[in-house]
């Protein structure tokens, strides 16, 4: 079964010895940004880094998250070695670029929600999430508030036959216990794994999105028995979607462990 990372981090392209740490730390997968993290003045600087940086694979999966509608990032970013290319902003299917690579799209507006699921279904899409400041800002929602946007964003990236989406980022950096919760309330919503920015984020994303031991024992319990073969110790039969489900979740283990201490 095929998983996509489960902690990404972002770093700045105009810093290529934070880029290089990117790389050397413990998250799944590097985005290389060349929006938000970038000042105006530094985007040319950080558009020519990309090259150097990204001009061979790495020994992880690395992404580029681009200008809205600027073609000089679109044409740096075309031949390079990536997984994919993120293109925040994107608020209807005509808004998204052809490229040769695939495309994650950032839906970070009410209009962009509205149309998530056109949204996921364009042509070199292979993923979709939700970008929680921007949407935050021109709606007026509070934490609680966005649970509907969050989970229409899952809804139609499943539904579309794309990867249940990684949660926005947490912006404030020290509060690892509140990153933890909303980790927590993310994985119940139907999110898998998120985007962080800065290090230390990065072990408390992946603990909360791996599964217990037991967890893992019972999936590999439901699947050794089969679909109907018999009950569980709790009298519970086992179907195909509880088969789904423990196949998840034993992929998952198998791939990047279980949660420390449970």
């Amino acid at each position: 079964m095929s998983l996509p990372p489960l902690a990404l981090l972002y770093v700045p392209a105009d810093r290529p010895d934070r880029v290089e740490k990117a790389f050397a730390s413990a998250a799944h997968a590097v985005i290389v940004d060349l929006e938000d993290a970038v000042a105006p003045g530094a985007k040319a600087e950080a558009r020519a880094n990309l090259a150097t940086l990204l001009g061979r694979p790495r020994e992880k999966p690395a992404y580029v998250r681009v200008n809205p509608g600027d073609d000089a990032d679109l044409e740096a970013v075309a031949g390079l070695a990536l997984a994919g290319v993120y293109i925040p902003k994107v608020a209807e299917p005509t808004g998204i670029p052809r490229l040769p690579l695939p495309i994650h799209c950032l839906v970070e507006s009410a209009a962009g929600v509205e149309a998530a699921y056109e949204i996921a279904r364009a042509p070199g899409v292979a993923g979709i999430s939700l970008g929680e400041s921007d949407l935050r800002a021109e709606t007026g929602a509070g934490e609680e508030g966005l649970d509907w946007a969050r989970s229409r964003i899952v809804n139609a990236a499943v539904a579309a036959g794309l990867p249940r989406p990684p949660q926005s980022v947490y912006p404030h950096l020290r509060d690892l216990d509140g990153l933890a919760v909303s980790c927590a309330r993310g994985r119940e919503l139907g999110h898998f794994g998120r985007a962080a920015i800065h290090p230390d984020q990065l072990p408390v994303i992946e603990q909360a999105y791996l599964p217990t031991e037991t967890e893992v024992a019972r999936a590999r319990e439901q699947l050794a028995r089969g679909a109907g073969a018999s009950a569980l110790a709790d009298g519970s039969f086992v179907d195909e979607a509880i088969l789904r489900r423990a196949r998840h979740v034993a992929a998952l283990a198998e791939r990047y462990g279980t949660r420390i201490g449970v």
